[in-house]
């Protein structure tokens, strides 16, 4: 176990006299980010989501974008601090400023002047050791859902702001998530197209969500993979399903099925 933890939770020992799969609903890094899945996977659990080492693959936004640079998916420009104030300009303002093994936008700055980096490095780390400086893409921003090997429907958030950080995403009827993004066939389609790419380039299995933001030619670019996304009825991988004519019920039942057939 990682961090040096080697007792199981209660309920790790509880779920192992069971017959049906653990349901992942986790958020973070424990949740997400490979911890949870190994101690289950140590217990020979079945459980929805991927696998341990692809989670933790997923995580980490770093190692991401270089699979994703080999898949063909197209990433933000950027950098790991520390970065000399040369390759910052070269990045060009805004930029912005994240840490790298976190979800949800926690530690997140969008950074207008090179005074403010500092300030900006400063809070990233107190979530993480590890900071990544990236160009600001300034377009519209689309998220695919994956299910099962498919690509689910296209939609768009509109956050009240620049960016769709954690007080947008948490705060309920901030955010306006159209589902289907009102998109041509072709463009929906090469999102889609990248959206599996970058879900097969992880290792990921069963379902994700695929995040993109358009730069300033109107490119897609891809931000990161969600491997837990949120399960409400109203929540992104839901809507992005039922697109697709899926409904709530069905798709945890598909998830469910999906880890049965590892069991």
């Amino acid at each position: 176990m990682r961090h040096g933890r080697t007792c199981r939770p209660s309920w790790v020992a509880e779920a192992s006299r069971g017959t049906t799969p653990v349901f992942l609903v986790l958020h973070g890094r424990q949740g997400e980010g490979g911890e949870v899945q190994e101690l289950l996977e140590s217990a020979g659990l079945a459980f929805t989501g991927s696998d341990a080492a692809a989670s933790s693959r997923a995580m980490d936004k770093t190692a991401s974008k270089g699979l994703f640079r080999g898949a063909g998916v197209p990433v933000p420009e950027g950098t790991v601090w520390p970065a000399t104030r040369a390759g910052l300009e070269s990045l060009g303002l805004p930029l912005v400023v994240k840490p790298s093994r976190v979800g949800s936008t926690v530690g997140l700055t969008l950074v207008r002047d090179l005074s403010e980096i500092d300030a900006a490095v400063g809070r990233a780390l107190q979530f993480d050791d590890e900071v990544l400086l990236e160009r600001f893409l300034p377009g519209r921003e689309y998220t695919v859902g994956v299910l099962d090997g498919q690509a689910l429907g296209v939609g768009e958030i509109v956050p009240p702001g620049e960016i769709f950080d954690y007080h947008a995403k948490y705060t309920p009827g901030l955010t306006r998530e159209v589902f289907p993004a009102p998109l041509d066939d072709e463009f929906a389609q090469r999102l889609c197209a990248f959206a599996l790419a970058a879900h097969r380039a992880l290792g990921l299995r069963d379902f994700s969500r695929v995040d993109f933001r358009l730069d300033d030619a109107g490119e897609p670019v891809c931000l990161e993979v969600n491997t837990l996304p949120g399960m409400t009825k109203t929540s992104l991988l839901p809507q992005s399903a039922a697109v697709v004519g899926i409904s709530f019920e069905e798709l945890c039942d598909r998830m469910v099925r999906l880890a049965l057939s590892r069991r």
